[in-house]
């Protein structure tokens, strides 16, 4: 095999395509291969695939390729046009690269495949490339696997926000619950997430109308919005932001009493917002002495109520699911802790989504997996300079994609 013949293989070329000639400069560490077709050759219309279309003209264009051992190395070809009777004149395809693209499809392969194991500022780094013609490249691809994708058979779904820069500003992500896929990400948490959603469900084979199941937090707005562009949808309020919210009615009564009580209550935060399985043996020696004082704390307390809250998601049926919450709220308004009074309330205005649980067992423990994942790959990134990047790399996450590439448009 000759050197020519072993560049054409490698590259993948195939006729009328041919390597005219490759240049080596040693001291720029580069390689440039440069491809020509035989003259005469005809090309299949893009559009409708018509064969032996005539060339009408050319254009210069260059492409990133794999590197060459170690050095770069850059593909330059003259791009011809075809003219076809029913379609006019258009560029052909060409088999190793996309149109618009300035890399090679190898190269962009390699690409996508670096992006799961370090953020896109050090594959861009690695590479030689600024890291804008990375993002070009996933933006593309995620898309595209985005726009492939059927939603068809989407019934229960989860929404949460997640930070996306400081300050209040978040994107809204709704996942599968069945697939546990991220199917959307948008900016925002409003009632018009979900209305964005919808349009975006329908566009993709889906029909709100399907949607049985909403998993959200107590927000109005993703009350609003379900109710708004889902009408068949029951809403459950997520167990973890229902406990979330008692252990901070727990953390107000400590911090109140902190005030009051500093020696005693001094560093013992989170000693009250985990369960007594789960402390440590310094914090459970803390616990057990605060609890045996003849003067009971009022986070003490406030610390009972919150385990004795616990025990609603215990009960075997919706029916005494409904009579032990009863029960609980009835003896909390009763007590002196009027953080807790304001947790009655709430639990009183989402009565029917927060015992629906008991109905339905979902929750949004998979988005909080999925969020801790985005934000990690935040802190790796040191931050996404727009809501854009970091949305395409969710989907790139957690979207299970089927990421494919090809030349196809």
């Amino acid at each position: 095999m000759t050197d020519q013949e072993f560049l054409e293989a490698a590259l993948g070329l195939e006729a009328p395509w041919r390597l005219d000639r490759a240049d080596f400069d040693p001291e720029a560490e580069r390689v440039d291969l440069y491809l020509a077709f035989e003259r005469g050759a005809r090309f299949p219309c893009p559009v409708c695939e018509r064969a032996s279309c005539p060339v009408r003209d050319t254009k210069e264009r260059t492409w990133r390729h794999l590197n060459l051992f170690q050095h770069h190395s850059f593909v330059h070809a003259r791009v011809p046009r075809v003219i076809c009777p029913d379609h006019g004149v258009h560029q052909v395809h060409i088999p190793w690269a996309r149109e618009g693209s300035g890399f090679t499809l190898l190269f962009e392969a390699l690409v996508m495949g670096l992006l799961p194991q370090m953020p896109v500022r050090s594959a861009a780094r690695f590479l030689g490339e600024h890291d804008t013609r990375i993002w070009r490249v996933i933006h593309y691809y995620v898309g595209r696997a985005r726009s492939q994708r059927s939603m068809a058979n989407v019934r229960a779904i989860g929404v949460d926000e997640t930070s996306a820069l400081r300050g209040q500003d978040y994107i809204t992500l709704v996942v599968d619950l069945d697939t546990r896929a991220v199917l959307f990400a948008t900016p925002g948490r409003g009632a018009d997430t979900l209305a964005a959603f919808a349009k975006d469900l329908s566009e993709h084979g889906g029909d709100p109308a399907n949607i049985t199941e909403v998993c959200c937090d107590m927000s109005h707005h993703y009350i609003q919005g379900t109710a708004e562009n889902f009408p068949n949808a029951q809403i459950t309020f997520d167990r973890y932001h229902i406990v979330q919210m008692v252990s901070r009615a727990v953390d107000e009564v400590r911090r109140h009493e902190a005030s009051s009580r500093p020696k005693l209550l001094r560093n013992t935060r989170y000693l009250w917002l985990k369960n007594p399985e789960n402390l440590t043996v310094k914090q459970a020696a803390t616990l057990e002495y605060l609890q045996t004082r003849e003067d009971t704390l009022y986070t003490v307390r406030a610390y009972r109520w919150r385990l004795l809250f616990n025990a609603f998601f215990e009960q075997p049926s919706r029916d005494q699911a409904e009579a032990y919450l009863q029960e609980w709220c009835k003896r909390v308004n009763q007590s002196r802790l009027l953080p807790f009074k304001g947790v009655v309330r709430t639990i009183r205005q989402h009565w029917e989504g927060i015992l629906r649980w008991h109905t339905s067992r979902i929750n949004n423990g998979l988005l909080e997996g999925i969020n801790s994942l985005v934000q990690a790959a935040k802190r790796k990134a040191r931050g996404y300079r727009t809501k854009a990047n970091l949305i395409v790399m969710t989907y790139l996450i957690a979207g299970k994609l089927q990421l494919v590439i090809t030349h196809t448009k």
